[in-house]
């Protein structure tokens, strides 16, 4: 006698290339079916008619479910830990569950009615292609519990992931790329700085076997927050993996009252079948759905000026002004006063916390400077660092108790400054009155706003959820202006502040040699219209290195073009080529911005990278280093592979201010006028280039024809 079939109770939310599948469970939490490539769940048996007895387990089968606890018959890594006030731990079992489910999200609620503990998990298909888990705790019992950890995603990785990307660094070295093979144990990636660290993102990808730039199924994780953060992957001895984000809590710090709720930060998943490339555009589609422009959408990036570099701290009115009549006259949009323009600051000993114009620099206040800039035809911008207190301050002086401290214990500084407590309103107060005056009083449309030095001690995720606080106040008062996010650099990049800011400041090195690998693990998470690329001096100030204009100028246009010298120190001919480049940005930024990335390797150390749309792109050739072979072979260009293209020859920036010393006719022929390919030979057979010096660059445009 056959046994009737029976199908199982599926849960499925679905993006266009990506399912997540659970199997209700009765009234406990439904267990994971799918994480992975776009399926069809459609009459499937349920798991427990797949799974037959294994050795050495336990009598009730317990497979993964959506939010592990380590609760009976479970080994899984806990996402939830909770205590009583009494130090006691919470035993957790969620034995009742409710799920809502629509076309765009899934809810689920899990209750443990003994501990009287909820929680919510939603899952939400977002228009980038990326799923948003949003997870909170709500305390019903009668007395306060205290989190000690809560994961905002926790999922299941297949059994042939195979690579993990991460990123680490330093101030001047950030976002340096680490892969790594699956662990066979644990894997984890964990900050306790305070901020996010020059490390990039709180996130990393993980690539199944075979996955590349462009093809494979790849996931990526980002925690959406700008505090300290856990990401682990386990292995189970199943076969597949655990892969868990979570806010890193201070002890103590996290009670929730009864009644109360807690919510995590947020989580981005992106789940492509196209490689790294395609979980980049997620990523990238999820970052811009998050920046808040001033009028509701981002106009055209306009051309940075910075002084930072021009003159440091050495500078008063006059001096300003004449910097910004040499930036205007090379065709810069925007002029940004950095650090020292305020009381006491001739150095970064002193005045930060006393956030008003320094009388013998700027006798009449900011409004005259910025009303000068404004008439040469350029915004004004201005630094400051409102998170910091240097001790050598009024402020500090009348409130010493606004710093982060502990009670008896010396209070280390960095950068001879200290951290002001954000976790205190009146601190929130007193910064927002100064930020507020200053925007009121000068016709200022653009903050760049530093945070120079890590916590310690540290002030938890309080302090993290005071000064998003603040960036909200100002930003609410103040809607025109937009907001520059530095942290030494690129220490403050994050999905989690990014509704706060505009660009981020992705290294104070920018070395074009330093700043490839930079900007191209920062376009990993965010797109290139958020990322300052500036031209610097030569001899580089943060390495020493010498290259040539052509070469910082090309790598610069990548992301938000900048300038970071002063012009005036620039030989007559340099200006006129930086000028030169300044025009070839304004002209293409439109197709630079706002559209597809793609990222590459070829042949022999040369890199490529192409920005645009379905219609045009501008595609970079990048030699770093000596090439080992005598002619340099054809680039594959998958991304071009649906279409028939003419491409031309924009710009080539090497040292030796020619092509090449024994360039091709075809490509000398390319500068003059388009030359058409088929979309197949350009993916498949590759684009001929000819053959480059170390620290070159080409620059080429792309039409489609058909």
């Amino acid at each position: 006698m056959s046994r009737e079939v029976t199908h199982a109770r599926l849960i499925a939310l679905h993006s266009d290339q990506a399912s997540l599948v659970w199997e209700e469970s009765g009234s406990s939490p439904p267990i994971w079916r799918h994480a992975g490539a776009r399926v069809d769940p459609a009459n499937l048996p349920p798991l427990s008619d797949l799974r037959a007895p294994a050795t050495y387990s336990m009598d009730r089968d317990n497979p993964a479910d959506v939010f592990p606890v380590g609760d009976l018959g479970s080994f899984a890594p806990p996402a939830l830990q909770l205590r009583q006030s009494s130090g006691e731990n919470i035993a957790l079992h969620f034995s009742d569950c409710d799920v809502r489910s629509s076309q765009a999200g899934t809810r689920f609620e899990l209750v443990d009615p003994s501990a009287k503990i909820a929680v919510r998990i939603e899952m939400t298909a977002e228009l980038s292609g990326t799923f948003l888990i949003e997870t909170a705790i709500e305390n019903r019992s009668g007395s306060p519990v205290e989190i000690v950890r809560i994961a905002s995603a926790a999922l299941p990785l297949p059994a042939d992931a195979d690579r993990v990307l991460s990123w680490r660094g330093r101030h001047n070295a950030e976002f340096s790329e680490c892969a790594e093979q699956m662990p066979q144990h644990g894997w984890y990636r964990e900050t306790r700085r305070g901020l996010t660290g020059h490390g990039g993102p709180p996130g990393a990808y993980v690539l199944t076997r075979d996955a590349c730039f462009d093809a494979g199924l790849v996931y990526a994780l980002q925690l959406a927050w700008s505090g300290d953060t856990r990401l682990s992957i386990e292995r189970d001895d199943e076969g597949f993996w655990t892969m868990q984000a979570e806010a890193v809590l201070q002890p103590g710090e996290a009670f929730v009252e009864p009644g109360a709720s807690f919510k995590a930060p947020p989580a981005l998943l992106a789940v492509s079948m196209h490689g790294r490339n395609g979980a980049m555009a997620q990523m990238h589609g999820a970052a811009r759905s998050r920046i808040n422009w001033p009028d509701g959408e981002m106009r055209p990036r306009p051309v940075h000026l910075n002084s930072w570099e021009a003159c440091y701290f050495a500078h008063d009115e006059a001096r300003i002004a004449k910097l910004a009549e040499d930036a205007a006259a090379i065709g810069v949009e925007r002029f940004v006063l950095d650090d020292g323009w305020f009381r006491g600051r001739g150095s970064d000993n002193a005045g930060l916390g006393d956030w008003t114009p320094d009388p013998k620099k700027y006798p009449q206040g900011l409004a005259p400077i910025a009303e000068k800039v404004r008439s040469l035809g350029m915004e004004f911008g201005l630094w400051v660092e409102p998170e910091m207190v240097n001790p050598d301050s009024d402020l500090y002086r009348a409130h010493p108790d606004w710093a982060l401290a502990l009670s008896g214990r010396d209070n280390p500084t960095a950068r001879n400054q200290l951290v002001l407590d954000m976790r205190q309103r009146e601190v929130r107060d007193y910064l927002f009155d100064c930020l507020d005056t200053l925007l009121t009083n000068a016709p200022i449309s653009y903050l760049k706003w530093d945070h120079n030095r890590d916590h310690s001690p540290s002030g938890g995720a309080a302090q993290v959820r005071g000064s998003y606080d603040l960036f909200h106040r100002v930003r609410a008062a103040h809607p025109h202006v937009e907001i520059e996010s530095c942290a030494g650099g690129g220490g403050r990049i994050d999905a989690g502040i990014l509704p706060f800011v505009h660009r981020f400041w992705a290294s104070d090195n920018i070395d074009a040699l330093a700043r490839i690998p930079v900007q191209r693990s920062f376009l990993a998470w965010t797109p290139p219209e958020t990322m300052g690329a500036h031209v610097g001096a030569s001899p580089s100030h943060a390495t020493g290195r010498t290259q040539s204009l052509g070469f910082r100028a090309a790598i610069a246009c990548q992301g938000h073009f900048g300038v970071e010298l002063d012009p005036a120190a620039m030989a007559e001919t340099d200006r006129g080529e930086l000028a030169g480049w300044i025009e070839f940005y304004k002209q293409w930024r439109p197709v630079i911005h706002g559209g597809s990335t793609w990222l590459g390797e070829a042949n022999d150390g040369i890199l490529w990278q192409a920005q645009g749309n379905g219609e045009e792109a501008i595609l970079w050739i990048i030699r770093s280093d000596h090439a080992q072979d005598r002619r340099a072979q054809p680039i594959p260009l998958p991304f071009a592979a649906d279409r028939n293209w003419n491409i031309q020859l924009l710009k080539s920036a090497v040292s030796s201010g020619v092509l090449t010393p024994r360039s091709a006719p075809a490509f000398r022929a390319m500068r003059e006028a388009p030359m058409e390919f088929t979309g197949s030979w350009l993916a498949n057979a590759g684009l001929p280039i000819p053959a480059l010096p170390a620290e070159s660059a080409l620059i080429f445009h792309l039409k489609a024809t058909s």
